[in-house]
């Protein structure tokens, strides 16, 4: 429990600081989004709640800034049509169904990595075998990290959806700038 505000901002100093195995995958992220540019694919990022917003953050500045291809799943009528047909658990499964081209790249982002709508577009990418990058927080071995056991998943050690989501936030502007940078 963080109880002032040294604690508070302490926290993200500590879980920013870039270990080998964040940079490593941070990497790998980029070599992989490289690649989709390169191929003149897209990056297809979903999450829920303010990791749904954050998705929408990020796409645009993929596409606008970094030049790479970018769509997330924010508009109402998309959320509602599709989960009115396909069930809540399900929405963000079919509508990657209707909208990934072979090749994409798709980054799925829970803070608890455990809502059955991002699992299920999880597990669907991983039959598929679609590139695939995670993004969650709270139990360490949970549900997403488990179904992309062999793919790149990026973890916060906290169970403050605030400070997940923050960092989640950071870590993929962080991509975007990367790209910019270093066209």
């Amino acid at each position: 429990m963080i109880k002032n505000f040294s604690e508070y901002f302490d926290f993200y100093l500590k879980n920013l600081k870039p270990t080998k195995t964040i940079k490593s995958d941070l990497d790998k992220a980029l070599d992989m989004i490289v690649e989709i540019k390169n191929l003149n694919k897209k990056v297809i990022i979903i999450g829920n709640g303010g990791s749904s917003a954050m998705a929408s953050h990020v796409s645009v500045d993929f596409t606008k800034n970094s030049k790479v291809r970018s769509i997330n799943f924010n508009e109402a009528d998309l959320i509602t049509c599709f989960a009115n047909d396909f069930g809540h658990q399900n929405w963000m499964k079919e509508a990657l169904k209707h909208y990934y081209d072979q090749g994409d790249l798709v980054i799925l982002v829970s803070s608890s990595g455990s809502s059955k709508n991002i699992l299920n577009a999880a597990k669907w990418c991983k039959q598929k075998n679609i590139n695939l990058i995670t993004f969650s927080g709270m139990k360490k071995n949970n549900l997403l990290i488990q179904t992309n056991k062999n793919g790149i998943n990026f973890w916060v050690n906290s169970k403050s959806y605030n400070h997940i989501e923050m960092i989640h936030h950071i870590w993929l502007l962080y991509l975007v700038d990367m790209m910019i940078y270093n066209k």
